[in-house]
């Protein structure tokens, strides 16, 4: 029976891409995560697993064996604090625990798959996965960055397909704005569309920044991508062994703020048997609402992103994306059938 690794296991992703495995008929999983923030267990308590494992012990445990034979690791472990200034622990956290794993994956005969992040590429206005483009403005992103760096290193420059003999499969996936169910625990970090729903919920109206970077109110644009669609192209990847690489997972479609809270809002009024409304009516009627862009956050945001998607679809990955509109009308339909 074929088994699988999946470590941030109670976390967002994580906790997806084990649903996603389940519905394929895979349990013979191996959940690695740290739940000192014991809510998270709610991430997993629908899914199937054979064993949980503390990340304090499974990384050198499985280095010497101790799992038996791997099929895939899925490494969605890391700190995805963009605010924490810790470099010490992000590097260890992220960078020096990636290689060690890395290692052993290819040692073992494992598969290797796991997230990078569009943060890699920082102040570049250019998202394609090329280091002409890579500028991280944190050190969150830095460590995304040098462990992609480090695969390059150890698989080729241009990896693209498994070097025959020399390295199982390893693919990095850069995730962009990722949003949907069981990112709850995340706090401030959770995504803007989970935001806006609890706020409108509380207060009857969404917030937004107002005008920044030559952007109009809520004009900034980012690549908001459905965590279904995130799963789906990972188990694309452990479906095809056979393709290595560093990969964006974007929609590849660039929406601004304005579309994520107007589907939000729109959801909700559906919900409640309200007709939908055009932006201009939602800030007319003070359901939209603009705020003034803070002070902390000039010169460290990022006004675009959108993934370039030439490199995904190269390898034959033709999986299409749900828009903001489709993906956050299903995610607000999920959260307001837990309230």
């Amino acid at each position: 029976m074929t088994r699988i690794v999946v470590t941030g296991a109670a976390g967002f992703i994580g906790a997806n891409l084990i649903k996603g495995l389940n519905a394929r008929g895979f349990d013979n999983i191996i959940a690695v995560d740290d739940l000192t923030q014991g809510d998270k267990f709610r991430n997993m308590a629908d899914l199937k697993i054979t064993d949980y494992v503390d990340a304090s012990v499974f990384y050198d445990e499985f280095a010497q064996g101790s799992y038996g034979q791997v099929e895939a690791v899925f490494h969605e472990g890391a700190c995805s604090d963009t605010m924490e200034t810790n470099g010490k622990f992000m590097m260890d956290n992220n960078y020096t625990t990636s290689v060690n794993l890395f290692q052993a994956c290819q040692k073992r005969g494992a598969r290797l798959l796991y997230a990078s992040s569009a943060a890699t590429y920082g102040g570049s206005d250019t998202f394609r996965e090329d280091p002409a483009f890579e500028r991280p403005l944190n050190v969150y992103g830095y460590s995304k960055l040098l462990f992609d760096q480090r695969m390059r290193l150890e698989c080729g420059a241009d990896f693209v397909r498994a070097i025959v003999g020399k390295t199982s499969q390893v693919v990095g996936f850069r995730y962009f704005n990722v949003y949907g169910p069981r990112e709850q625990h995340k706090g401030r970090m959770a995504s803007v569309a989970f935001h806006q729903f609890n706020q409108f919920k509380a207060e009857g109206r969404v917030k937004l920044f107002g005008e920044y970077g030559g952007y109009a109110p809520g004009a900034q644009l980012r690549d908001f991508v459905f965590i279904d669609d995130v799963v789906a192209v990972n188990l694309w990847f452990f479906d095809h062994p056979g393709v290595s690489g560093i990969f964006n997972l974007g929609t590849g479609r660039a929406q601004p703020f304005n579309d994520v809270a107007s589907s939000v809002v729109n959801a909700l009024r559906r919900l409640q048997g309200e007709p939908e409304l055009l932006l201009d009516a939602m800030v007319q009627a003070g359901l939209i609402d603009y705020v003034p862009f803070p002070d902390a956050l000039r010169g460290k945001y990022q006004c675009y992103t959108q993934a370039d998607l030439s490199a995904l679809r190269a390898v034959g990955c033709d999986h299409v994306f749900a828009d903001v509109q489709t993906g956050v009308a299903r995610y607000v339909e999920n959260l307001a059938s837990q309230t």
